[in-house]
């Protein structure tokens, strides 16, 4: 029984943990605080395909669309509730006829890659959102979009991985690797030295900081975003609502900052409204200036929200890397050191179906879809880069 150690548990640590114990691993997850504790606590719990265009990601987010719901039904009752899965779909609209042209172009290169994209009329639009506004040039309805509470869902994948098996460590910081003859052994944390066959770094955006402790580099940075919360309200949004610039913040790759309008709601009846994107090292001060332009361009889509009272803010740190693809598989230079990070703000959806790429690879499987993409010797993971 091979022993592998995940380092992080987050939502990204809990799946691999989960995948790795169901198949018979002996798995210990370590974490310098707790379950979920940074990034996966501080996102929408976004399940997209409509932010993703035809190729590696949307591969990835294909599979993990479709191992959700079947890992729900494995989940007892109780785990199964605090996952609050909603498969309410996603709406994405344009506000100007370029972004019409666009988004049109984008749908249509989607629904070639297989995902189920529809054109709405304004009729339709106003019948699915009737608060949103009727300035709109394009609309597409996706399906398949869903939703969960990112913490609930990171907690059940993991007691999922304790059940079969899996040993939970907090409050251990891994400080350094223990290696023999170019293979890693064990890890060194505060509190104390942690051996195995196979260590997995899922630290999300503190990744390329663990890589550094262990000796090799990994190009994996933060990135800022921030989500605006409103106090609960009657029905107001059914589905995801997004502009379709969305996609290009998402794409982008500048530092400075990227915003767009995301409206969803949850089942508290609050609103979560974003997104931010900015790179600025691990800077956690929530920025006046940044709030006040999400909800400026929240305000575009739903004008009715405006006077709604927000009942909070928060951000948080993304794993960001230059190629936006996330890194899943073995360390070329250290072996026994394999990498499942750098989702960026899609890790909630795309965990599921990074566990099982990671699970195959490590047990020398072939995995369902093409993991070379995603390859940790690829040049945009090891190059130099900024370090905000």
């Amino acid at each position: 029984m091979a022993r592998v150690v995940v380092l992080g548990a987050g939502i990204i640590g809990a799946a691999c943990a989960r995948e790795l114990a169901l198949a018979g691993c002996d798995v210990t997850v370590v974490d310098r605080a707790g379950p979920a504790a940074g990034t996966t606590a501080h996102g929408e719990g976004n399940v997209l395909v409509s932010d993703k265009g035809p190729g590696p990601e949307l591969e990835l987010a294909k599979l993990s669309r479709r191992l959700w719901p079947r890992i729900l039904q494995t989940l007892p009752d109780t785990d199964a509730d605090t996952v609050e899965w909603e498969p309410k779909g996603g709406i994405v609209v344009a506000t100007t006829g370029e972004g019409a042209r666009t988004l049109r172009e984008f749908a249509a290169s989607q629904r070639a890659a297989g995902i189920d994209a529809g054109d709405l009329d304004a009729a339709a639009l106003a019948a699915a959102e009737p608060h949103l506004t009727r300035d709109c040039t394009a609309a597409v309805h996706y399906p398949g979009d869903a939703q969960v509470q990112p913490a609930g869902a990171a907690t059940a994948l993991l007691a999922g991985a304790v059940r079969a098996g899996a040993v939970l460590r907090t409050g251990h910081e891994v400080t350094g690797a223990v290696a023999r003859g170019g293979r890693i052994t064990g890890v060194r944390t505060r509190a104390g030295t942690i051996d195995g066959d196979a260590f997995v770094n899922a630290a999300g955006p503190w990744s390329g900081e663990v890589a550094a402790r262990l000796g090799v580099r990994l190009d994996v940075r933060p990135r800022r975003g921030e989500v605006l919360v409103t106090a609960p309200l009657p029905p107001t949004v059914f589905h995801k609502v997004y502009d379709a610039d969305y996609v290009g913040a998402v794409g982008s790759g500048a530092g400075d900052l990227r915003a767009s309008a995301v409206v969803e709601s949850t089942r508290a009846g609050t609103l979560l409204i974003g997104s931010s994107r900015r790179r600025v090292g691990f800077d956690d001060r929530l920025r006046p200036e940044v709030l006040s332009v999400i909800a400026g361009k929240a305000l575009r889509l739903f004008p009715s929200l405006a006077g709604v009272p927000v009942m909070r803010a928060y951000g948080g740190f993304r794993p960001y890397v230059a190629d936006h693809l996330p890194v899943i598989g073995a360390d070329p230079r250290l072996d026994g050191l394999w990498h499942a990070t750098g989702h960026e703000g899609a890790g909630v959806g795309l965990s599921v179906g990074t566990a099982a790429v990671l699970r195959d690879l490590l047990l020398g499987r072939e995995p369902d879809i093409d993991a070379a993409p995603f390859r940790v010797g690829r040049p945009a993971v090891q190059a130099e880069g900024e370090n905000g």
